[in-house]
C-alpha cells in the first residue's frame, strides 16, 4: 500500500465549472501517503475547431511517482485531439491512437529514461450524444442513471483471464494477484520495466497502455457519471457511490461539496488496518444537463430522488462502516453520522454495478484478446 503519514493531510484541491451541456467538480486529497502521485484533467472542450465542444475528463492514478501522471493529466487531451481520427469523427480511434501515442512518447522523452513511474488512465470523452470512456487500469467511471450505477469501464487486473493470457504471453507471469509479483495493476501509462519486448506491438506487452473503450449514447435519464482512483472505489461500490450522489444533490449539496465529502467519507480514521482508505484520492462528478440550466438540473435530480423515496437503499457503506441516509439530512462529513454494524472490508469493492447497455468500440473488439 506504499508508506503512510502519521495524520493524514486531509487538504482539498477542488475546481468546479460549466458549459451547455454538463456542470462539473472535481477534487483531489493527499490522505494518508507520503505523496500526491494522482493526477486529474477537466476540459470544457478539447475540440481544436471550437464548435461543437467536446468535453473531457480524467483521473490518472500514480505509482512509483507522480511524474507520468502529471505529465498525462496535462497532455493527454491535446494527443488525443490531434489524431487524424478525432478530426474525422472517429472518437474510439482517436481514444486509442492518443493514450498509445502519449505512452510512446514518454518512451522516448530523455527525462522519463530509467524513470520507474506509471499510471492508470481513466477518461471521459463527452459529445454531443454520447460518452467515450477510455481506460487503462483499476480507476474507475460509472454512470448514474436513474438511481442504477452502470460501469462503463473494467478494471484491468493481473488475475483476469484475458489480462493473464496477454502477461504470460509476453513473457511475465502473476504472482499474488501482481505483474512480475510487483504491479497490483495489468495496464497503465509508463511503467517501461514491463514494456521491453522489441518484437511485440505495444498491445500485447506484458503491461499496455492500450485501452478498453466503450461509447454509450447519452439517454435523457442519463443523470451524472463518477470518474475516481481506486482510493475511492476500493471503499465505496458503484452502486453506493451514485446513491451517495443523488442523495447529497437532494439534500442541497454542490457538486463540489460532494467530491469532498466523499472523499472524507472514505478516508480511513487510523493506517493500521490494512490500507483500505489510506490512499491518494481523487473524484470528479460531472452532471448531464440535457438542456437544463445548472438550478435546473439539481432540482430536477431533486424532484427524481423523491419520487423514488421508498424505493432508495436505506444506507451506504463506505470501507469500514455503514451510515444509514436520513431523510431530510444530508450525509455530513464532520458530524456523528448514525451507523450499523461497523464492516471490515468494502462492500462489494470493486464490484461494477448493472449490466451496461454500451458498445465496445471497433477500437476494442480488434484487440478483445488483449
Amino acid at each position: 500500500m506504499g508508506q503512510t503519514l502519521s495524520e493524514p493531510i486531509k487538504d482539498k484541491h477542488s475546481s468546479e465549472g460549466s458549459s451547455a451541456r454538463f456542470v462539473f467538480a472535481a477534487s483531489a486529497m493527499q490522505g494518508w501517503r507520503i505523496s500526491m502521485e494522482d493526477a486529474h484533467t477537466t476540459e470544457n472542450n478539447i475540440n481544436k475547431d471550437g464548435s461543437p465542444e467536446f468535453g473531457f475528463f480524467a483521473v490518472f492514478d500514480g505509482h512509483g511517482g507522480h511524474t507520468v501522471a502529471q505529465y498525462a493529466g496535462k497532455l493527454l487531451h491535446t494527443r488525443i485531439a490531434d489524431q487524424e481520427a478525432f478530426k474525422k469523427g472517429d472518437y474510439a480511434a482517436a481514444l486509442k491512437q492518443g493514450f498509445l501515442a502519449l505512452d510512446q512518447e514518454l518512451r522516448d522523452h530523455q527525462e522519463f529514461r530509467g524513470d520507474p513511474a506509471g499510471c492508470t488512465a481513466v477518461t471521459a470523452l463527452i459529445t454531443d450524444d454520447a460518452i467515450y470512456v477510455a481506460n487503462a487500469g483499476d480507476s474507475r467511471a460509472v454512470l448514474g442513471q436513474n438511481g442504477n450505477a452502470i460501469a462503463l469501464s473494467e478494471d484491468h487486473k493481473p488475475s483476469n483471464d484475458h489480462e493473464q493470457e496477454r502477461i504470460t504471453s509476453a513473457g511475465g507471469f502473476v504472482e499474488f494477484g501482481r505483474v512480475n509479483g510487483n504491479l497490483a495493476l495489468s495496464r497503465a501509462l509508463g511503467d517501461f520495466e514491463f514494456k521491453q519486448s522489441p518484437d511485440l506491438p505495444p498491445e500485447r506487452q506484458i503491461v499496455t497502455a492500450d485501452p478498453d473503450i466503450r461509447q454509450a449514447k447519452i439517454e435523457p435519464d442519463h443523470e451524472f457519471l463518477i470518474l475516481a482512483c481506486d482510493g475511492i472505489w476500493d471503499c465505496v461500490s458503484n452502486e453506493d457511490a451514485v446513491t451517495y450522489v443523488r442523495h447529497q444533490i437532494a439534500h442541497g449539496k454542490t457538486l463540489k461539496e460532494i467530491c469532498e465529502d466523499l472523499m472524507e467519507q472514505c478516508v480511513a480514521p487510523d493506517s493500521e488496518l490494512g490500507g483500505v482508505g489510506c490512499d491518494n484520492m481523487t473524484v470528479i462528478v460531472v452532471g448531464l444537463l440535457h438542456g437544463k440550466s445548472v438550478d435546473e438540473w439539481y432540482q430536477h435530480i431533486r424532484e427524481r430522488y423523491a419520487a423514488t423515496a421508498s424505493l432508495n437503499p436505506p444506507s451506504i457503506t463506505f470501507a469500514r462502516r455503514t451510515v444509514l441516509l436520513t431523510p431530510g439530512q444530508a450525509i455530513s462529513a464532520t458530524a456523528e453520522q448514525p451507523l450499523l454494524e461497523p464492516v471490515a472490508t468494502p462492500a462489494a469493492a470493486g464490484a461494477h454495478g448493472n449490466s451496461v447497455p454500451v458498445a465496445d468500440s471497433e477500437a476494442d473488439a480488434d484487440n478483445s484478446s488483449s
